[in-house]
């Protein structure tokens, strides 16, 4: 017997470009065959599926939702609070959910707050400065390169080759560029990490899988040195190696820094953290996703492929361990079990 699995997501058209507006406007918003795709995986486990849509569809819907969980992928609109918005909607109707509350994903989805808990933690991460005075970006004390990033947003964007600079000059030309284009957007630069990109996946609650580091490559090229991932690959794409081929002793080091990371913002259920790897092959977090997407093209599909199931088996074992946190799980076996025994 399968439950009934709400469907909450944002998809790129919803959103219409207006003059003026910077081609990665949309980034963080899913593709139509991404939700079709998630749709499927749960009715092919058995479950029936209610599309809900978007934080305003679910708000037309208060009262009137007939599921039993809420599998939440929404990035929600603007502001830095925007992830949490279907989250505390779904807490507020009572409705339990997939993923990251509210509280995990404004705060993870502020670049800056992230890295003030991780320090707290004692887990490595690029040094870094905020930008509230970019006249007075020549007081800061950080080693070029740099790297110049919108503070709260996510799938690389705002980055570009031209993210990367290497002296003061272009560090001021990057930062009035983010601010022009980006209106009301917050910026913050950090230390660069020549070397190797890297990321990780965890599933799970209490004891979480942790699955095999997986190396990115670009361009066909796994030592990145001073390339990394940005808004162009989400275009051309990026080549994915399962596992990294690496030494075990790093690949470790990488597992264990991300399950800290993941379990010191709260993370439920499923996760990704992302590395940078330098030339002395130290790790450091440069970012942990608790709204990864589950795209067939993206890490989640690599690490199902090495584990020998299919990318529908994993997005279902995400609903799974949901069901078992919010213990419908329990009482769906003890319904069961209560019926068998008439």
């Amino acid at each position: 017997m399968g439950f009934r699995v709400g469907l909450t997501y944002n998809v790129k058209s919803e959103w219409v470009l207006k003059p003026g507006d910077p081609p990665d406007i949309n980034a963080e918003l899913d593709h139509e065959e991404t939700v079709a795709h998630i749709e499927r995986a749960f009715q092919e486990a058995g479950h029936t599926v209610v599309r809900i849509g978007n934080a305003r569809q679910l708000i037309e819907l208060a009262g009137k939702v007939p599921v039993d969980i809420v599998f939440n992928i929404a990035e929600g609109y603007e502001g830095r609070n925007r992830e949490s918005q279907v989250p505390i909607l779904l807490e507020m109707l009572r409705i339990p959910f997939v993923g990251a509350d509210g509280l995990t994903l404004g705060l993870t989805l502020d670049k800056v707050l992230t890295k003030k808990v991780l320090i707290a933690e004692g887990i490595a991460t690029p040094r870094y400065a905020e930008v509230t005075d970019p006249e007075k970006l020549w007081e800061v004390d950080l080693t070029f390169p740099l790297i110049v990033k919108l503070r709260c947003e996510g799938s690389s964007k705002g980055l570009s080759p031209k993210s990367l600079v290497n002296t003061p000059d272009e560090l001021r030309a990057q930062v009035r560029f983010l601010a022009d284009t980006y209106k009301h957007a917050t910026i913050f630069i950090e230390e660069f990490v020549e070397g190797e990109e890297f990321t990780v996946a965890i599933i799970g609650n209490e004891s979480p899988d942790v699955f095999p580091v997986v190396q990115v490559a670009l361009d066909g090229r796994t030592d990145l040195g001073r390339n990394f991932f940005h808004y162009a690959y989400l275009r051309s794409g990026a080549d994915y190696i399962c596992p990294a081929k690496i030494p075990e002793p790093l690949a470790k080091q990488m597992q264990d820094l991300a399950l800290r990371t993941y379990q010191a913002v709260e993370c439920r259920d499923f996760g990704r953290v992302d590395f940078r790897v330098d030339r002395k092959g130290r790790p450091y977090v440069l970012e942990i996703n608790p709204l990864p997407s589950l795209s067939p093209e993206d890490v989640f599909n690599f690490v199902a492929k090495h584990r020998g199931i299919t990318h529908y088996q994993i997005i279902s074992r995400i609903l799974d361990v949901a069901l078992a946190r919010t213990g419908l799980k329990a009482r769906e076996e003890a319904g069961s079990l209560s019926a068998r025994s008439r």
